[in-house]
């Protein structure tokens, strides 16, 4: 990591207003805890520091945390093992993880786990800062009131999609997905606008190892499109991003009030 130069980051396009927002940092390195600390609180950010994994967990879970940066390698309880424990929480907060792993496979497992990003070590404190508040702005995973509240239920935008039920719902309609299908549109609703290339969401939904190729995506995401989009030629939910892969962006109220 870049520990060097503890100084005032001053890129005006990181100074869009944003109200004031808890962060807890999980991190056993104090050099860089401090420095994360440093620069995120010349942001206005309210931050606080633990250095393992049970304690990150409590601080998480006791409430009034926005988002969590989240060591993976972590004494004790690693960072990925108090991530699946978060997610189990109706309300639990951004996740993103600080990772020295950088082969596909460990970026995938953490998302897999539940994490909203991950950031790759070393990193530069413009690119945490740009992740925090990308992540700050993201509409919420889950919400809602009574059993729509519960983990296990996301609502992006008009859609609705319950991973006990397997089901997936926009206004007025139904949608009926095939089993591979489902689990990668709920992979993109966990992370939604976030960017995934063909080679990652191979690896998140069939597996590392499947031995198939990066077309069986495109396959998979058009039948998606063709089930979700007003126009599939003209993916509005399911966008491609060139020389990237796909994004999931939450689909207005609008989309196609008629009745399968």
């Amino acid at each position: 990591m870049r520990r060097s130069i503890p100084r005032r980051l001053s890129d005006p396009k990181m100074h869009e207003p944003i109200r004031a927002r808890r962060i807890l940092v999980v991190e056993d390195d104090p050099d860089i805890s401090s420095l994360i600390r440093f620069h995120l609180e010349n942001f206005g950010f309210q931050v606080r520091v633990v250095s393992d994994g049970k304690s990150g967990l409590e601080g998480a879970t006791a409430g009034g945390v926005d988002l969590v940066i989240l060591d993976v390698g972590l004494p004790g309880m690693n960072g990925l093992d108090v991530c699946s424990k978060l997610v189990e929480h109706s309300s639990r907060p951004l996740i993103l993880m600080l990772t020295v792993l950088s082969t596909l496979r460990d970026r995938v497992r953490g998302l897999e786990t539940g994490a909203d990003d991950y950031l790759v070590k070393p990193f530069s404190f413009e690119e945490l800062l740009a992740r925090v508040h990308a992540l700050l702005r993201r509409p919420p995973l889950a919400t809602g009131s009574g059993n729509e509240s519960a983990a296990h239920v996301f609502r992006v935008g008009a859609l609705l999609l319950d991973s006990w039920e397997r089901s997936v719902k926009l206004p007025h309609r139904r949608i009926d997905l095939t089993a591979r299908e489902f689990e990668l549109l709920l992979f993109l609703v966990r992370h939604p606008l976030r960017v995934f290339s063909r080679a990652e969401l191979l690896d998140a939904v069939w597996g590392n190892r499947y031995e198939g190729y990066e077309h069986t995506v495109n396959s998979h995401v058009n039948r998606l499109r063709a089930k979700l989009e007003d126009d599939p030629t003209r993916p509005a939910v399911l966008v491609t991003v060139r020389g990237g892969g796909y994004k999931l962006v939450p689909p207005a109220s609008g989309l196609r009030s008629t009745t399968n």
